[in-house]
């Protein structure tokens, strides 16, 4: 039974070819005009340097804290807190749509400090949010539903690769404003004031908090006040994406001021944060989303609406990472270790800062190397251009993005010699 079947087939396949292919490729191809998307960049980085068998390689592309042995980085606080809750035999019910109300307060006290008019006023409406990415996409699609002015945000160039795509994907439109300067690796600041002072009446402007992902550029204090009065000015709806506070400086005050003098001078605004960096919880995602209003009653109504926008979205928020932060920033002993541990990483990255712009200086480079320092936070845009990059990827295997941006947490005492030759070398 089973040759003759075969025989038959076989038989039916000489005589008409184009029947059995045609129907198998209709049943097997629904998607065969998806095209193959493009890599990731970062990545296409650590695939290249995992491949690579030079034993002095660096991978500066990864945007996670290392410590000064190239391994991840568990905070003490973070463990300790972690003990605190197994012993407290926590079950794994859901949280409520906005996260934990202990979490939510906790979070936005942490970015507008204890004398917050706002917070005190009850005018935040605060979510717990999937890190700061899921913020940054509950916040766009709560801006492109309810923004009264135009449905248009304007981006500093350049921003993190991820921004554009978010609040596309929100459904709003996008744009940009000048920000970082090539020829001197800083803050291009009257291109910035020219520019925003170009945007239409009621749209919404993003602003990095601290440590601008990925140049490390920011504005000093003055600028800040400067760009806190023409925004209100031009009355534009400002936007924080903080995701790096207490990593920047090492101190939580300090790389909060923006958001605070912002808060001071009577703006509106929202607030995207996240825990990845300042407490290492890269894979718990844990982050909030806050919306400042003009009374306790409009943020109660803004609450509801968030909440119906998540709803579809995941429903609930993961526990586990709200509940380390909530430990951590609820008890007296534990925050203050933590605000240790975040300190101590932060001076990591500014000392080999340092000792990287030195040892460039000590060989004898003709470039100027002070933006290496004058930076901040976990990345730097060092000048170096393309052509630089692939020698350094091929006669060096020091990996980073083709835009000569490289991880500081990649940089450790035992290669930042060999990374200051591989520069010098590249760029003489």
């Amino acid at each position: 039974m089973a040759n003759s079947l075969r025989t038959t087939t076989t038989s039916l396949l000489r005589k008409h070819p184009n029947v059995f292919t045609l129907g198998y490729v209709k049943a097997s191809s629904w998607f065969a005009d998806v095209p193959m998307g493009p890599p990731d960049a970062i990545l296409g980085v650590t695939e290249a340097f995992k491949r690579d068998t030079n034993p002095k390689k660096i991978n500066l592309g990864v945007g996670a804290y290392r410590d000064d042995n190239g391994k991840p980085f568990v905070l003490p606080s973070v463990t300790s807190a972690e003990r605190r809750l197994m012993e407290k035999s926590l079950d794994k019910e859901y949280a409520p749509i906005s996260g934990t109300a202990e979490f939510c307060k906790l979070a936005i006290n942490l970015a507008l400090g204890d004398n917050s008019v706002n917070l005190n006023n009850q005018n935040n409406a605060t979510v717990q949010a999937i890190s700061g990415t899921g913020a940054l996409r509950v916040g766009g699609a709560f801006l492109n539903a309810f923004w009264s002015g135009n449905k248009e945000i304007y981006l500093p160039t350049p921003t993190w690769g991820n921004h554009t795509p978010i609040f596309k994907h929100s459904g709003l439109k996008v744009n940009s404003y000048r920000y970082y300067e090539p020829k001197t690796c800083g803050f291009d600041f009257k291109g910035c004031l020219e520019d925003i002072n170009k945007i239409p009446e009621k749209s919404i402007i993003l602003l990095h908090a601290c440590a601008h992902n990925p140049t490390g550029v920011d504005p000093n204090a003055e600028q800040w006040a400067e760009l806190s009065g023409l925004i209100k000015k031009k009355k534009l709806y400002p936007y924080f994406d903080m995701a790096y506070q207490g990593f920047a400086s090492g101190d939580t005050v300090k790389d909060a001021q923006a958001v605070r003098l912002f808060e001071k001078d009577g703006h509106q605004f929202c607030l995207a944060q996240s825990f990845a960096k300042n407490m290492g919880l890269y894979g718990e995602r844990a982050g909030a989303f806050s919306v400042i209003a003009s009374s306790k009653e409009e943020a109660d109504r803004v609450l509801s609406q968030i909440k119906i926008l998540i709803r579809p979205m995941y429903s609930n928020p993961p526990i586990h990472g709200a509940r380390i932060v909530s430990e951590i920033l609820s008890d007296k002993q534990l925050k203050e270790a933590w605000l240790k541990d975040v300190k101590l990483m932060a001076d990591r990255i500014i000392s080999v800062r340092e000792t990287l712009k030195q040892n460039l200086i000590k060989l004898g480079s003709s470039r100027p190397w002070n933006h290496i320092t004058d930076q901040i936070g976990m990345f730097c845009y060092t000048g170096m251009n393309a052509q630089n990059v692939e020698r350094l990827i091929k006669e060096f295997s020091v990996y980073l993005t083709k835009d000569g941006r490289i991880s500081m947490a990649g940089v450790t005492s035992k290669n930042v010699d060999y990374l200051a030759h591989a520069m010098h070398e590249v760029t003489k």
